[in-house]
């Protein structure tokens, strides 16, 4: 129960609450003499109450450390969750009443149902109970009580060294059984989904993430698939989490174990291993440490496979990681060109992949590859057919660089506008980054005609 500090009662005030704390010992009493059994905890609230009426008797002053119960607290006062005093009150979808703290960690956690009702809530904007509040107040104020300042941060009040001892012993087991690094690792995977709050405690230990996938460890034979997943989904719910994307990618164990896991092991396991690289990428330093370290063919060959479920995030890694020079160099070592350029031809995450190709065109070998892949007719076909300005801007931005390397594509690309005027087109319409390039194309494929006319 909530403790507010020291009650200063007048006469009248200390009678109104003598009187309030005798009618509990005596129900305490009664409960005590009645039961077969004595209850330990009956017996201490009857002690409290006691020493509470002593207070009052020869100091004139009640200490609050007694449970707020014993004051009658009325029930439409105490926040459903927490049981507790309402600091902020707040209605919810469907009209119930919580402390804003604790209905705000409740929807943190991922929770989209009325903790009372169970009801789905039609929207999680949380109105400010006025009324109640004010109700709170006048309670207060008639019972001396100080009005309870607002919680801003549940997640910090909740975190107890308990919360800590428990991560600890989890970590713990996973030097155990299998069966018990299996039971662990699920329960990880679960909190550090639900709760920021405990993906924050990793930071504070500098052996959580090796003690974590110490099972993954390149010695480890026969890892359980089910067991890998949920390590490496833990992995990923502690990368979103933006203090821990450095001690993550730093640790010497976990960016291989990624990268094994980008290999082999379930389509999710595979899938989570691609969004965490995506995730850790998103600090330049990383993405040294995560090309460096091999990533990038695994990730090619995961895209290659097109399974459904990982193309989106393996895209979104390869696209972060080529922001770097060096990746660049990497992604087109690896194949990266024929792979993407043939899932675009077949439709595949053509908006997504475009952005890659788009940036791998300022590399002079990948510029020739593409040229050599027979790029020109597909590109041109989606500045024709696309409705997407940003895939557009994409295509002709990597249709400027193959014409700038190879002359010969440029007839290409004049039977083009001459057919149907795509690239004047664009260079109406486009965006500004578009019609800069369209122009640029029109501006050569002009001069070309025009040597050709005057010779």
């Amino acid at each position: 129960m909530a403790k507010f500090g020291v009650l200063e009662t007048d006469p009248s005030m200390a009678g109104k609450a003598t009187e309030e704390l005798k009618k509990e010992l005596q129900r305490l009493v009664s409960r005590i003499v009645d039961e077969d059994e004595n209850c330990v905890d009956t017996t201490d609230r009857a002690v409290r109450i006691l020493c509470a009426l002593r207070d009052l008797k020869f100091k004139g002053s009640l200490d609050l450390g007694v449970e707020m119960e014993n004051l009658a607290l009325p029930q439409e006062f105490r926040c459903p969750i927490s049981k507790q005093l309402m600091r902020d009150p707040v209605v919810v979808a469907t009209g119930q009443t919580y402390d804003r703290a604790f209905i705000q960690k409740w929807l943190t956690e991922g929770h989209r149902t009325c903790p009372l009702t169970q009801q789905v809530l039609s929207h999680t904007i949380l109105t400010p109970n006025n009324l109640v509040r004010e109700m709170i107040s006048e309670w207060c104020k008639e019972h001396r009580i100080e009005f309870p300042k607002v919680v801003k941060n549940v997640d910090e009040e909740v975190i107890t060294a308990a919360d800590r001892g428990y991560l600890n012993s989890l970590l713990g087991r996973m030097s155990s059984s299998v069966s018990d690094q299996k039971e662990a690792a699920k329960e990880l995977r679960l909190l550090t989904k639900r709760l920021p709050s405990f993906r924050a405690l990793f930071g504070e230990c500098a052996d959580a993430v090796p003690q974590l996938l110490s099972p993954l460890s390149p010695d480890a034979v026969d890892v359980d698939p089910d067991l890998q997943e949920d390590l490496i989904t833990t992995v990923l719910n502690l990368s979103i989490h933006d203090n821990n994307k450095k001690l993550v990618a730093e640790d010497p164990m976990a960016i291989p174990v990624l990268i094994e896991s980008l290999k082999s092991g379930t389509i999710e396991t595979r899938t989570n291993a691609a969004a965490a690289l995506f995730t850790l990428s998103a600090l330049d330093s990383n993405k040294h440490i995560i090309g460096k370290a091999g990533a990038m063919k695994p990730l090619l060959d995961l895209l290659e496979e097109g399974h459904q479920l990982a193309m989106k995030d393996v895209a979104s890694a390869i696209f972060n990681l080529c922001i770097v020079l060096e990746n660049k160099g990497r992604a087109v070592h690896d194949g990266a060109v024929m792979v993407i350029l043939k899932k675009i031809m077949d439709g595949i995450l053509v908006d997504e992949l475009l952005s890659i190709l788009a940036m791998l065109s300022s590399h002079q070998r990948a510029v020739e590859e593409m040229g050599n892949l027979e790029a020109v007719p597909c590109l041109l076909r989606i500045i024709r057919e696309s409705e997407c300005e940003r895939s557009k801007e994409n295509c002709i931005s990597i249709l400027y660089s193959v014409c700038f390397n190879d002359r010969a594509k440029l007839r290409a690309i004049r039977e083009e506008e001459n057919a149907y005027g795509t690239i004047s087109r664009l260079a109406q319409t486009g965006t500004s980054r578009a019609k800069r390039k369209a122009n640029g194309i029109l501006e050569r494929l002009n001069r070309i005609a025009s040597i050709t006319h005057t010779a």
